[in-house]
């Protein structure tokens, strides 16, 4: 059996994976922004399956802090990880920032997703999976001049999530190609989850016609759940099916500059290893 970590696991997704995880019989280590709820999750999983090994561990991603503190955590507690579920993510519908000074949907989706993987590196088996989840939104989106950041002039709801999302899905391309690891991507496409609430006027409307047809989390993850399984390297998985990104990417950006950019942000943060 392996070891798995998987983050916003109090979450309707990331709760469907510890689920199916840990019914597996694997060790699952829940990051949760909220203990309390996580908790919750923990108990009602363990109705079903009193053997599991569940373990909660609090991560904030709106915090650097956190992050680092929860890193060096599991490497004092001599944690040794088969798998990453980057799962956590946020679509906040006004401009915010963090307590770092962040635009909060930059952070919790992309900046601190990529720290947390940088810093867990050392603690991840050669051959462990990382998955990071992504977002069809992501196909539609430009990224700013002012990458990896985000100005509140460029602010929009959608706009800044799928911007987040598309930034993850060309950070995980690079970083496919420079660890042991086997790196890859989910998508769970449009998921009954809410996070798609945008707290505007047709909600009302939307939940009675747009959410009888979405997928259910334990659909939505199944994606995410093959690639933590998977010897695929730097793909994008929805569906059924497993898409290879990088020859149209590659050649949309220039992945090794977005990989500097992004590497010289988390260094001011935290001391890297070089890849």
């Amino acid at each position: 059996m392996k070891t798995f970590l998987v983050t916003g696991a109090s979450g309707a997704m990331g709760s469907a994976a510890v689920r199916k995880l840990a019914g597996e019989g694997h060790t699952v280590w829940m990051a949760c922004r909220n203990l309390q709820k996580g908790e919750t999750v923990r108990r009602q999983i363990l109705q079903d399956y009193p053997e599991a090994d569940i373990r909660i561990k609090l991560l904030d991603l709106s915090s650097f802090d956190s992050v680092k503190t929860f890193a060096n955590e599991l490497k004092e507690e001599g944690v040794k990880l088969d798998g990453l579920f980057n799962n956590a993510g946020t679509m906040n519908r006004h401009f915010t920032k963090t307590r770092d000074g962040i635009e909060t949907t930059w952070q919790v989706n992309f900046l601190s997703p990529c720290l947390l993987t940088r810093l867990l590196l050392p603690i991840l088996a050669p051959d462990a999976h990382i998955d990071n989840m992504v977002s069809l939104s992501a196909h539609y989106a430009r990224l700013t001049e002012n990458f990896p950041l985000s100005d509140e002039k460029d602010f929009t709801q959608l706009g800044v999530y799928a911007q987040s999302k598309l930034a993850l899905l060309l950070y995980t391309l690079e970083l496919s190609r420079r660890v042991p690891q086997y790196v890859n991507m989910s998508d769970p496409w449009i998921v009954n989850t809410p996070i798609i609430r945008l707290d505007r006027w047709f909600d009302p409307i939307a939940d009675l016609f747009f959410r009888p047809v979405c997928y259910t989390p334990e659909k939505g993850v199944r994606p995410a759940l093959r690639a933590l399984f998977s010897d695929e390297r730097g793909k994008y998985f929805v569906g059924k099916s497993i898409r290879d990104y990088y020859p149209k990417y590659s050649k949309r950006y220039d992945l090794q500059d977005i990989w500097t950019r992004v590497e010289a942000f988390l260094a001011t943060i935290a001391p890297l290893d070089c890849l």
